[in-house]
């Protein structure tokens, strides 16, 4: 029975040995975690964030040829700051759209997931280079043609920039502007 007792003893002695290590080293490698979305990257689209008033000329998306479109954009973080979500909304309501981006550090690349109240759906994925950010979407077959769309963001300062929607039919050799719209920061009360 001594015996049984002293190997169980030194048994209990390797356990409590081998946990503490193992603890002592978790600790070790654990000391300075980084956060997720910590990587500059994931902070590119930070100059987007906040609450914008909206202008676009006549005679772009669906607004009369003679008077100036208008809406609201809020831009958040969300999901411990890995999350880029847009609420986008035109002056009337009648467009609401919302996206989603993400900087997916294995691609090092932006990804965003747009959805609106007219059953759009759409995918881009790009990057931020030379004060610019693109986002493009997959090619697309319309009547025959093939088609590319993409949105830039730039002209890029604190409390302005531009964003145009413009769309190619050579495979991005040219562009056509579509939609563009000018943000200005809103004022905080």
């Amino acid at each position: 029975m001594k015996k049984k007792q002293k190997s169980y003893g030194f048994l209990m002695i390797i356990l409590m040995t081998l946990l503490s290590v193992g603890i002592a080293s978790a600790q070790d490698n654990n000391q300075q975690p980084q956060a997720p979305c910590s990587q500059p990257e994931a902070a590119q689209f930070d100059f987007w964030l906040g609450e914008w008033e909206l202008t676009w000329p006549g005679g772009q998306a669906g607004t009369p040829a003679d008077q100036q479109g208008k809406g609201s954009n809020k831009i958040e973080k969300l999901l411990g700051s890995c999350v880029v979500q847009e609420n986008f909304s035109t002056g009337d309501g009648s467009f609401i759209g919302k996206s989603w981006s993400v900087y997916n550090a294995r691609t090092k690349q932006w990804q965003q997931t747009w959805v609106d109240n007219s059953g759009g759906y759409l995918l881009f994925t790009g990057s931020y280079e030379n004060g610019k950010m693109e986002l493009r979407t997959a090619a697309v077959e319309r009547a025959g043609k093939t088609f590319v769309s993409r949105m830039v963001f730039e002209n890029i300062n604190e409390n302005t920039l531009d964003w145009n929607w413009q769309r190619s039919d050579d495979g991005g050799e040219t562009w056509q502007d579509v939609w563009n719209i000018r943000y200005t920061r809103k004022k905080q009360s």
